[in-house]
């Protein structure tokens, strides 16, 4: 499940589908943390996004109003739960994610990407919170699944991944 993720590729490698350039998109990061604006795609394009939905406004099972930033979204119920009513289809490239592992004030940092450095997308939904004074900020969450086997041993969740040609499916 991420809750770090690092973007240092050449975003070149994203131009001829989404027209994404570094200078647009802040350049590469190796340290992007739930809150801060991240790079995501969706059927419209590639735009920034705050990592993190509000769903102001929205109530969870027993009534209540749903106020914690949520950064991941269990794909078994992202579907059905009312705080993630009205959400688009996104994805959010990355090189790679961080887990930690062990207890507090002793964690190990673990650094998890692909062995042959190619991107990765990791399905997301997203949304916009309109604010006071008509501010309108996008955000997003990443998808989480069930680890495979390379990622079980670290964490009980992980980011739902998308192959580049599962890409325009997920966002149709």
């Amino acid at each position: 499940m991420p809750g770090r993720l690092f973007l240092t590729c050449d975003l070149d490698e994203l131009a001829p589908e989404w027209s994404v350039n570094e200078l647009d998109f802040g350049g590469l990061r190796r340290n992007i943390a739930p809150g801060q604006e991240v790079l995501t795609l969706t059927a419209d394009g590639a735009r920034m996004m705050r990592w993190g939905i509000i769903p102001v406004g929205r109530k969870n099972a027993r009534g209540r109003p749903v106020m914690e930033t949520i950064i991941n979204a269990r794909s078994e119920t992202v579907f059905d739960k009312s705080a993630f009513e009205g959400v688009r289809r996104a994805v959010v490239p990355a090189d790679g994610w961080y887990e930690w592992t062990g207890e507090t004030r002793k964690k190990t940092a673990w650094s998890i990407s692909p062995n042959d450095k190619s991107l990765l997308f990791f399905a997301a939904i997203y949304d916009v919170w309109n604010g006071p004074g008509g501010i309108e900020v996008p955000q997003v969450a990443t998808v989480t699944c069930e680890p495979n086997a390379d990622v079980r041993e670290i964490h009980h969740r992980m980011g739902v991944l998308l192959t580049r040609a599962q890409v325009p499916v997920w966002l149709g």
